[in-house]
Protein backbone atom coordinates (compact mmCIF):
# COMPACT_ATOMS: atom_id res chain seq x y z
CA UNK A 1 0.00 0.00 0.00
CA UNK A 2 1.34 3.45 -0.85
CA UNK A 3 2.00 6.04 1.83
CA UNK A 4 -0.86 8.19 0.59
CA UNK A 5 -3.28 5.26 0.76
CA UNK A 6 -2.17 4.50 4.32
CA UNK A 7 -2.68 8.12 5.33
CA UNK A 8 -6.09 8.41 3.68
CA UNK A 9 -7.28 5.33 5.55
CA UNK A 10 -5.78 6.57 8.83
CA UNK A 11 -7.43 9.98 8.50
CA UNK A 12 -10.80 8.36 7.85
CA UNK A 13 -10.31 6.02 10.81
CA UNK A 14 -9.31 8.95 13.02
CA UNK A 15 -12.71 10.57 12.64
CA UNK A 16 -14.60 7.39 13.42
CA UNK A 17 -12.31 6.28 16.27
CA UNK A 18 -12.29 9.68 17.98
CA UNK A 19 -16.11 9.71 17.90
CA UNK A 20 -16.29 6.16 19.30
CA UNK A 21 -17.29 5.99 22.96
CA UNK A 22 -14.34 5.34 25.23
CA UNK A 23 -16.04 2.21 26.59
CA UNK A 24 -16.28 0.84 23.05
CA UNK A 25 -12.63 1.63 22.38
CA UNK A 26 -11.78 -0.30 25.54
CA UNK A 27 -13.81 -3.28 24.33
CA UNK A 28 -11.88 -3.31 21.05
CA UNK A 29 -8.48 -3.08 22.69
CA UNK A 30 -9.32 -5.81 25.18
CA UNK A 31 -10.21 -7.98 22.17
CA UNK A 32 -6.74 -7.26 20.74
CA UNK A 33 -5.13 -8.21 24.05
CA UNK A 34 -7.14 -11.45 24.18
CA UNK A 35 -6.10 -12.30 20.62
CA UNK A 36 -2.42 -11.72 21.39
CA UNK A 37 -2.64 -13.94 24.46
CA UNK A 38 -4.27 -16.66 22.38
CA UNK A 39 -1.54 -16.38 19.73
CA UNK A 40 1.33 -16.75 22.19
CA UNK A 41 2.27 -20.26 21.12
CA UNK A 42 2.67 -19.01 17.55
CA UNK A 43 4.36 -15.69 18.32
CA UNK A 44 6.89 -16.71 20.98
CA UNK A 45 8.84 -19.21 18.79
CA UNK A 46 9.20 -16.55 16.11
CA UNK A 47 10.40 -14.06 18.71
CA UNK A 48 12.93 -16.57 20.05
CA UNK A 49 14.33 -17.19 16.61
CA UNK A 50 14.70 -13.52 15.72
CA UNK A 51 15.73 -12.02 19.09
CA UNK A 52 17.75 -14.83 20.75
CA UNK A 53 15.81 -14.15 23.95
CA UNK A 54 14.75 -17.09 26.14
CA UNK A 55 11.17 -18.36 26.08
CA UNK A 56 10.42 -17.47 29.71
CA UNK A 57 11.48 -13.86 29.13
CA UNK A 58 9.36 -13.59 25.98
CA UNK A 59 6.26 -15.12 27.54
CA UNK A 60 6.59 -12.72 30.44
CA UNK A 61 6.99 -9.84 28.03
CA UNK A 62 3.92 -10.87 26.05
CA UNK A 63 1.93 -10.97 29.29
CA UNK A 64 3.17 -7.47 30.10
CA UNK A 65 2.13 -6.32 26.62
CA UNK A 66 -1.45 -7.54 26.90
CA UNK A 67 -1.74 -6.33 30.49
CA UNK A 68 -0.60 -2.93 29.25
CA UNK A 69 -3.25 -2.88 26.53
CA UNK A 70 -6.00 -3.62 29.03
CA UNK A 71 -4.70 -1.17 31.63
CA UNK A 72 -4.40 1.70 29.16
CA UNK A 73 -7.78 0.96 27.62
CA UNK A 74 -9.38 1.00 31.05
CA UNK A 75 -7.57 4.20 32.04
CA UNK A 76 -8.76 5.87 28.84
CA UNK A 77 -12.34 4.92 29.67
CA UNK A 78 -11.91 6.42 33.16
CA UNK A 79 -10.81 9.62 31.44
CA UNK A 80 -8.18 10.97 33.82
CA UNK A 81 -5.94 11.79 30.85
CA UNK A 82 -8.56 14.25 29.61
CA UNK A 83 -7.75 16.63 32.44
CA UNK A 84 -11.39 17.71 32.73
CA UNK A 85 -11.92 21.11 34.39
CA UNK A 86 -15.24 22.92 34.71
CA UNK A 87 -15.67 26.61 35.56
CA UNK A 88 -19.30 27.60 35.92
CA UNK A 89 -20.23 31.15 35.00
CA UNK A 90 -19.48 33.59 37.82
CA UNK A 91 -20.68 37.20 37.51
CA UNK A 92 -18.66 38.14 40.60
CA UNK A 93 -15.33 36.75 39.39
CA UNK A 94 -12.72 38.97 41.14
CA UNK A 95 -10.62 39.74 38.07
CA UNK A 96 -13.03 42.61 37.39
CA UNK A 97 -15.14 40.99 34.67
CA UNK A 98 -17.65 38.14 34.80
CA UNK A 99 -16.28 34.64 34.28
CA UNK A 100 -17.92 32.75 31.41
CA UNK A 101 -18.97 29.12 31.60
CA UNK A 102 -15.73 27.44 30.57
CA UNK A 103 -15.08 23.71 30.37
CA UNK A 104 -11.81 22.03 29.41
CA UNK A 105 -11.21 18.51 28.14
CA UNK A 106 -8.89 16.89 25.60
CA UNK A 107 -9.34 15.41 22.14
CA UNK A 108 -7.25 12.83 20.23
CA UNK A 109 -4.42 14.28 18.15
CA UNK A 110 -5.08 12.18 15.04
CA UNK A 111 -2.91 9.66 13.15
CA UNK A 112 0.39 8.74 14.85
CA UNK A 113 3.53 6.97 13.67
CA UNK A 114 5.28 4.63 16.13
CA UNK A 115 8.85 3.42 15.61
CA UNK A 116 9.24 -0.02 17.22
CA UNK A 117 12.21 -0.91 19.43
CA UNK A 118 14.49 -3.93 19.16
CA UNK A 119 15.14 -4.85 22.80
CA UNK A 120 11.51 -5.60 23.71
CA UNK A 121 10.04 -7.36 20.65
CA UNK A 122 6.58 -7.40 22.23
CA UNK A 123 6.30 -4.68 24.89
CA UNK A 124 7.98 -1.84 22.93
CA UNK A 125 7.25 -3.06 19.44
CA UNK A 126 4.26 -3.48 17.14
CA UNK A 127 1.60 -3.81 19.85
CA UNK A 128 3.70 -2.21 22.59
CA UNK A 129 3.17 0.72 24.88
CA UNK A 130 3.30 3.52 22.30
CA UNK A 131 0.81 1.75 20.05
CA UNK A 132 -1.45 0.86 22.96
CA UNK A 133 -1.49 4.34 24.46
CA UNK A 134 -2.13 6.04 21.12
CA UNK A 135 -4.98 3.69 20.23
CA UNK A 136 -6.49 3.99 23.71
CA UNK A 137 -6.30 7.77 23.51
CA UNK A 138 -8.27 7.67 20.25
CA UNK A 139 -5.55 7.86 17.58
CA UNK A 140 -4.90 5.59 14.57
CA UNK A 141 -1.37 4.16 14.48
CA UNK A 142 1.06 3.38 11.69
CA UNK A 143 3.96 1.30 13.06
CA UNK A 144 7.45 1.20 11.60
CA UNK A 145 8.62 -2.37 12.24
CA UNK A 146 12.08 -2.86 13.68
CA UNK A 147 14.46 -4.57 11.30
CA UNK A 148 15.65 -6.84 14.13
CA UNK A 149 12.41 -8.86 14.17
CA UNK A 150 10.55 -8.43 10.86
CA UNK A 151 8.79 -11.82 10.86
CA UNK A 152 7.50 -11.31 14.40
CA UNK A 153 6.36 -7.82 13.45
CA UNK A 154 4.29 -9.17 10.56
CA UNK A 155 2.85 -11.99 12.67
CA UNK A 156 1.92 -9.62 15.50
CA UNK A 157 0.38 -7.15 13.06
CA UNK A 158 -1.79 -9.90 11.56
CA UNK A 159 -3.13 -10.79 15.01
CA UNK A 160 -3.85 -7.13 15.78
CA UNK A 161 -5.53 -6.47 12.44
CA UNK A 162 -7.69 -9.58 12.62
CA UNK A 163 -8.78 -8.72 16.16
CA UNK A 164 -9.57 -5.13 15.24
CA UNK A 165 -11.62 -6.23 12.26
CA UNK A 166 -13.54 -8.82 14.25
CA UNK A 167 -14.28 -6.25 16.97
CA UNK A 168 -15.69 -3.76 14.47
CA UNK A 169 -12.89 -1.20 14.49
CA UNK A 170 -12.65 1.12 11.46
CA UNK A 171 -10.36 0.19 8.56
CA UNK A 172 -7.11 2.08 8.68
CA UNK A 173 -6.93 2.23 12.48
CA UNK A 174 -3.69 0.25 12.46
CA UNK A 175 -1.05 -0.41 9.82
CA UNK A 176 2.53 -1.70 9.60
CA UNK A 177 5.37 -0.58 7.36
CA UNK A 178 8.92 -1.94 7.08
CA UNK A 179 10.71 0.47 4.78
CA UNK A 180 12.67 3.29 6.47
CA UNK A 181 11.95 5.44 3.42
CA UNK A 182 8.21 4.89 3.73
CA UNK A 183 8.35 5.56 7.46
CA UNK A 184 10.01 8.89 6.76
CA UNK A 185 7.30 9.70 4.22
CA UNK A 186 4.71 8.98 6.89
CA UNK A 187 6.51 11.09 9.49
CA UNK A 188 6.62 14.17 7.25
CA UNK A 189 3.06 13.80 5.93
CA UNK A 190 0.94 16.78 7.01
CA UNK A 191 -1.85 14.51 8.29
CA UNK A 192 0.41 12.77 10.82
CA UNK A 193 0.03 14.47 14.21
CA UNK A 194 2.71 12.85 16.40
CA UNK A 195 5.56 10.36 16.44
CA UNK A 196 6.91 7.99 19.11
CA UNK A 197 10.24 6.18 19.20
CA UNK A 198 12.42 4.00 21.43
CA UNK A 199 16.03 3.47 20.42
CA UNK A 200 19.44 5.09 20.11
CA UNK A 201 20.29 8.76 20.52
CA UNK A 202 21.50 9.27 16.92
CA UNK A 203 18.46 7.63 15.31
CA UNK A 204 15.98 9.23 17.67
CA UNK A 205 17.52 12.68 17.32
CA UNK A 206 17.46 12.40 13.53
CA UNK A 207 13.74 11.57 13.57
CA UNK A 208 13.05 14.30 16.14
CA UNK A 209 14.78 16.85 13.89
CA UNK A 210 12.65 15.73 10.94
CA UNK A 211 9.47 16.07 12.99
CA UNK A 212 10.48 19.55 14.13
CA UNK A 213 11.55 20.73 10.67
CA UNK A 214 8.17 20.04 9.08
CA UNK A 215 6.14 23.03 7.90
CA UNK A 216 3.87 22.16 10.81
CA UNK A 217 6.09 20.70 13.56
CA UNK A 218 4.59 17.85 15.55
CA UNK A 219 5.27 16.31 18.95
CA UNK A 220 7.90 13.58 18.80
CA UNK A 221 8.16 11.39 21.86
CA UNK A 222 11.58 9.78 21.68
CA UNK A 223 13.12 7.60 24.37
CA UNK A 224 16.82 7.67 23.53
CA UNK A 225 19.76 6.92 25.84
CA UNK A 226 20.52 6.68 29.56
CA UNK A 227 23.36 5.44 31.78
CA UNK A 228 21.12 5.35 34.88
CA UNK A 229 23.78 6.20 37.48
CA UNK A 230 23.86 4.58 40.92
CA UNK A 231 25.26 6.56 43.88
CA UNK A 232 26.47 4.44 46.81
CA UNK A 233 27.28 6.26 50.06
CA UNK A 234 30.10 5.32 52.41
CA UNK A 235 27.77 4.05 55.12
CA UNK A 236 25.82 1.86 52.71
CA UNK A 237 29.00 0.42 51.20
CA UNK A 238 30.27 -0.47 54.65
CA UNK A 239 26.98 -1.97 55.88
CA UNK A 240 25.78 -3.89 52.82
CA UNK A 241 28.72 -4.51 50.51
CA UNK A 242 27.79 -8.03 49.42
CA UNK A 243 24.12 -7.15 48.91
CA UNK A 244 25.06 -4.14 46.77
CA UNK A 245 27.59 -6.07 44.71
CA UNK A 246 25.14 -8.89 44.01
CA UNK A 247 22.34 -6.49 43.16
CA UNK A 248 24.44 -4.40 40.82
CA UNK A 249 25.86 -7.39 38.92
CA UNK A 250 22.40 -8.88 38.57
CA UNK A 251 20.95 -5.62 37.34
CA UNK A 252 23.58 -4.50 34.81
CA UNK A 253 23.76 -7.99 33.26
CA UNK A 254 19.98 -8.59 33.20
CA UNK A 255 18.93 -9.31 29.64
CA UNK A 256 22.63 -9.15 28.68
CA UNK A 257 22.60 -5.44 29.53
CA UNK A 258 20.07 -4.61 26.83
CA UNK A 259 17.56 -2.74 29.00
CA UNK A 260 17.21 1.01 28.65
CA UNK A 261 17.19 1.15 32.47
CA UNK A 262 20.43 -0.80 32.91
CA UNK A 263 22.57 0.79 35.64
CA UNK A 264 25.58 1.63 33.51
CA UNK A 265 27.53 3.66 36.09
CA UNK A 266 28.04 2.94 39.80
CA UNK A 267 29.80 5.37 42.13
CA UNK A 268 31.42 3.79 45.18
CA UNK A 269 33.88 4.96 47.85
CA UNK A 270 37.53 4.36 47.05
CA UNK A 271 39.05 1.54 49.09
CA UNK A 272 35.70 0.04 50.01
CA UNK A 273 35.24 -3.72 50.33
CA UNK A 274 32.54 -3.34 47.67
CA UNK A 275 35.23 -2.86 45.03
CA UNK A 276 36.95 -6.13 45.97
CA UNK A 277 33.62 -7.95 45.83
CA UNK A 278 32.92 -6.57 42.38
CA UNK A 279 36.43 -7.47 41.21
CA UNK A 280 35.90 -11.07 42.35
CA UNK A 281 32.24 -11.32 41.34
CA UNK A 282 31.05 -14.26 39.29
CA UNK A 283 29.76 -12.71 36.10
CA UNK A 284 27.13 -14.53 34.07
CA UNK A 285 28.13 -16.51 31.02
CA UNK A 286 27.95 -14.64 27.71
CA UNK A 287 24.48 -14.54 26.18
CA UNK A 288 23.63 -13.76 22.56
CA UNK A 289 22.69 -10.13 21.97
CA UNK A 290 19.61 -9.17 20.00
CA UNK A 291 21.27 -8.56 16.66
CA UNK A 292 24.59 -7.89 14.95
CA UNK A 293 24.07 -4.12 15.04
CA UNK A 294 23.87 -4.17 18.84
CA UNK A 295 26.92 -6.44 19.02
CA UNK A 296 29.01 -4.06 16.93
CA UNK A 297 27.70 -0.99 18.76
CA UNK A 298 28.54 -2.49 22.15
CA UNK A 299 32.03 -3.43 21.03
CA UNK A 300 32.67 0.01 19.56
CA UNK A 301 31.76 1.83 22.79
CA UNK A 302 33.60 -0.76 24.94
CA UNK A 303 36.73 -0.22 22.83
CA UNK A 304 36.43 3.55 23.18
CA UNK A 305 36.05 3.34 26.94
CA UNK A 306 38.85 0.78 27.33
CA UNK A 307 41.23 3.00 25.37
CA UNK A 308 40.65 5.97 27.68
CA UNK A 309 43.68 6.74 29.86
CA UNK A 310 41.54 6.89 32.99
CA UNK A 311 39.97 3.44 32.53
CA UNK A 312 41.06 -0.01 33.64
CA UNK A 313 39.26 -3.35 33.65
CA UNK A 314 37.87 -4.26 37.07
CA UNK A 315 36.34 -7.60 36.11
CA UNK A 316 35.50 -9.43 32.91
CA UNK A 317 33.95 -12.71 31.95
CA UNK A 318 35.36 -15.07 29.37
CA UNK A 319 34.32 -14.12 25.85
CA UNK A 320 32.67 -16.83 23.78
CA UNK A 321 30.36 -16.52 20.81
CA UNK A 322 28.73 -13.55 22.54
CA UNK A 323 30.23 -10.51 24.32
CA UNK A 324 31.42 -11.15 27.88
CA UNK A 325 30.13 -9.16 30.83
CA UNK A 326 32.64 -6.45 31.70
CA UNK A 327 33.14 -4.05 34.60
CA UNK A 328 35.39 -1.08 33.94
CA UNK A 329 36.94 1.13 36.64
CA UNK A 330 37.74 4.83 36.81
CA UNK A 331 37.71 7.68 39.31
CA UNK A 332 35.35 10.56 39.96
CA UNK A 333 38.19 12.94 39.15
CA UNK A 334 38.55 11.39 35.69
CA UNK A 335 34.78 11.54 35.13
CA UNK A 336 34.65 15.20 36.14
CA UNK A 337 37.54 15.92 33.78
CA UNK A 338 36.00 14.12 30.78
CA UNK A 339 32.29 13.38 31.36
CA UNK A 340 31.35 13.23 27.68
CA UNK A 341 33.74 10.34 27.05
CA UNK A 342 33.16 8.40 30.26
CA UNK A 343 29.46 8.87 31.00
CA UNK A 344 28.36 7.34 27.73
CA UNK A 345 25.84 4.55 27.24
CA UNK A 346 27.34 1.16 26.43
CA UNK A 347 24.27 -0.83 25.42
CA UNK A 348 25.08 -4.39 26.37
CA UNK A 349 26.74 -6.25 29.28
CA UNK A 350 29.22 -3.54 30.29
CA UNK A 351 29.16 -1.07 33.20
CA UNK A 352 31.52 1.49 34.69
CA UNK A 353 32.47 1.66 38.38
CA UNK A 354 33.58 5.11 39.52
CA UNK A 355 35.46 5.55 42.79
CA UNK A 356 35.22 8.75 44.84
CA UNK A 357 37.39 10.12 47.65
CA UNK A 358 34.75 12.20 49.40
CA UNK A 359 30.94 12.17 49.30
CA UNK A 360 31.01 15.75 48.03
CA UNK A 361 32.15 14.20 44.75
CA UNK A 362 28.83 12.36 44.51
CA UNK A 363 27.04 15.69 44.22
CA UNK A 364 29.63 17.07 41.82
CA UNK A 365 29.21 14.08 39.49
CA UNK A 366 25.42 14.29 39.76
CA UNK A 367 25.60 17.93 38.70
CA UNK A 368 27.39 17.12 35.44
CA UNK A 369 25.32 14.05 34.52
CA UNK A 370 23.05 14.53 31.51
CA UNK A 371 19.32 13.74 31.53
CA UNK A 372 18.52 10.20 32.63
CA UNK A 373 15.60 7.81 32.77
CA UNK A 374 16.61 6.79 36.29
CA UNK A 375 19.01 7.64 39.08
CA UNK A 376 19.51 5.35 42.07
CA UNK A 377 20.68 6.22 45.57
CA UNK A 378 21.98 3.35 47.71
CA UNK A 379 22.29 4.80 51.18
CA UNK A 380 21.35 4.72 54.84
CA UNK A 381 18.41 6.75 56.18
CA UNK A 382 20.67 9.13 58.10
CA UNK A 383 23.29 9.77 55.40
CA UNK A 384 24.09 13.50 55.48
CA UNK A 385 24.94 13.69 51.78
CA UNK A 386 21.60 12.33 50.58
CA UNK A 387 19.25 15.37 50.74
CA UNK A 388 21.46 17.55 48.53
CA UNK A 389 22.15 14.61 46.21
CA UNK A 390 18.43 13.95 45.77
CA UNK A 391 17.75 17.61 45.03
CA UNK A 392 20.29 17.51 42.21
CA UNK A 393 19.12 14.15 40.86
CA UNK A 394 15.46 15.19 40.78
CA UNK A 395 16.51 17.71 38.14
CA UNK A 396 18.35 15.07 36.14
CA UNK A 397 16.16 11.95 36.04
CA UNK A 398 12.57 10.89 35.51
CA UNK A 399 12.57 8.21 38.21
CA UNK A 400 14.55 8.15 41.45
CA UNK A 401 15.13 4.87 43.29
CA UNK A 402 16.02 4.32 46.92
CA UNK A 403 17.98 1.12 47.65
CA UNK A 404 16.46 -0.65 44.65
CA UNK A 405 17.65 -1.38 41.13
CA UNK A 406 16.26 0.35 38.03
CA UNK A 407 15.87 -2.64 35.73
CA UNK A 408 12.21 -3.55 35.71
CA UNK A 409 9.70 -0.81 34.85
CA UNK A 410 6.32 -1.50 36.40
CA UNK A 411 3.33 -0.73 34.19
CA UNK A 412 1.14 1.20 36.59
CA UNK A 413 -0.54 4.52 37.31
CA UNK A 414 2.31 6.48 38.91
CA UNK A 415 5.12 5.26 36.63
CA UNK A 416 7.40 7.83 34.99
CA UNK A 417 9.53 6.41 32.19
CA UNK A 418 11.11 9.50 30.75
CA UNK A 419 13.52 12.23 31.68
CA UNK A 420 15.46 15.26 30.45
CA UNK A 421 17.30 15.06 27.12
CA UNK A 422 19.06 12.90 25.99
CA UNK A 423 17.02 10.35 27.93
CA UNK A 424 13.98 11.58 26.01
CA UNK A 425 12.95 14.35 23.64
CA UNK A 426 9.88 15.20 25.75
CA UNK A 427 10.79 15.24 29.46
CA UNK A 428 7.27 16.11 30.57
CA UNK A 429 5.90 12.78 29.33
CA UNK A 430 6.22 9.06 30.01
CA UNK A 431 6.15 6.10 27.64
CA UNK A 432 5.11 3.62 30.38
CA UNK A 433 2.11 3.81 32.67
CA UNK A 434 -1.31 5.37 32.29
CA UNK A 435 0.09 8.90 31.96
CA UNK A 436 1.39 7.77 28.55
CA UNK A 437 -2.10 8.52 27.25
CA UNK A 438 -1.50 12.25 27.74
CA UNK A 439 0.94 12.31 24.83
CA UNK A 440 -1.74 11.67 22.24
CA UNK A 441 -4.42 14.17 23.19
CA UNK A 442 -4.54 17.97 23.19
CA UNK A 443 -6.67 20.27 25.35
CA UNK A 444 -9.74 22.07 24.06
CA UNK A 445 -11.86 24.53 26.07
CA UNK A 446 -15.61 24.88 25.42
CA UNK A 447 -17.08 28.27 26.32
CA UNK A 448 -20.77 29.02 26.75
CA UNK A 449 -22.17 25.85 25.14
CA UNK A 450 -25.54 24.31 25.98
CA UNK A 451 -25.32 20.96 27.75
CA UNK A 452 -26.43 18.81 24.83
CA UNK A 453 -23.60 20.08 22.60
CA UNK A 454 -20.83 19.42 25.13
CA UNK A 455 -18.71 16.25 25.20
CA UNK A 456 -20.17 13.83 27.71
CA UNK A 457 -17.41 14.31 30.27
CA UNK A 458 -18.14 18.06 30.42
CA UNK A 459 -21.87 17.89 31.03
CA UNK A 460 -23.14 18.65 34.51
CA UNK A 461 -25.31 15.54 34.41
CA UNK A 462 -22.23 13.40 33.60
CA UNK A 463 -19.93 14.51 36.36
CA UNK A 464 -19.23 18.17 35.62
CA UNK A 465 -18.53 20.24 38.73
Amino acid sequence: MTTEQLIVQAVSAAKTWAATARQDRERVLVAVADALDAAGDDLVPIARRESHLPEARLRGELKRTTFQLRLLAGAATAGDHLGVRVDHADPEWPMGAPRPDLRRTAVPLGPVIVFAASNFPFAFSVAGGDTASALAAGCPVIVKAHEGHPELSDATARVVLDALRAAGAPDGLFALVHSPEQAREVLVHPQIRAGAFTGSIPAGRALFDIAQSRTEPIPFYGELGSVNPVFVTEQAAAARAQEIADGFVGSFTMGAGQFCTKPGVLLAPAGAKLLDLLRDATLPAPAPLLNDKIVSGHQRVLDQLSAHTGIEVLAAGTPAEAPASTLLLTTAADVLADPEALLTECFGPTALVVTYQDEAELVRVAEIVEGQLTATVVAQDDDAAVPELLTVLAGKAGRLLWNQWPTGVSVTYAQQHGGPYPATTAPGTTSVGTAALNRFVRPVAWQGFPQHLLPGELRDTDGGE
